[in-house]
């Protein structure tokens, strides 16, 4: 699953074990709906977890656009005062960082599950940050025009 989104603070890295760590950051993904006449908007937001390569903590701040890939989950607990609460989780498995706006030059960093950091690769046209579709890694078909 991909979700694409700002972060609403700057990451965290946490130690788990002495050889473990753990990057942890929120991302906040808007969207919105009319109501009648009315324009709603509303804000999902998910926990992420992302255990291959603390570096990349650094180039996640505030404000930022990110793309990451990984898989949700729920997180369901009980609060101070004992009400039930649930929080989605997002296992990150790769991250894409999007800038451009500010400076005027779009960059583009990509961190992979092999915890390669190729940060700050120039991208020079717009298309080449638009989200990817579920059908780019799809594989080709023999020449019987069948799958299997």
């Amino acid at each position: 699953m991909e979700i694409t989104g700002r972060l609403t603070a700057d990451a965290v890295v946490r130690k788990v074990t002495e050889e473990k760590k753990v990057v942890g950051f929120t991302i906040a993904v808007n969207d919105s709906y009319r109501s009648g006449e009315e324009r709603r908007e509303i804000a999902t937001f998910f926990e992420c977890s992302y255990w291959r390569n603390e570096g990349i903590a650094e180039y996640l701040k505030k404000g930022d656009l990110v793309q990451v890939y990984g898989r949700v989950g729920v997180n369901a607990y009980l609060n101070r005062d004992g009400e039930a609460r649930a929080a989605l989780t997002f296992h990150v498995s790769e991250i894409k960082l999007f800038e451009g706006v500010k400076g005027g030059s779009a960059k583009k960093a990509e961190v992979r599950e092999s915890g390669d950091l190729p940060v700050e690769q120039a991208v020079k046209s717009e298309s080449a940050m638009k989200p990817s579709t579920a059908f780019d890694n799809v594989p080709s078909v023999g020449d019987d025009g069948l799958g299997f």
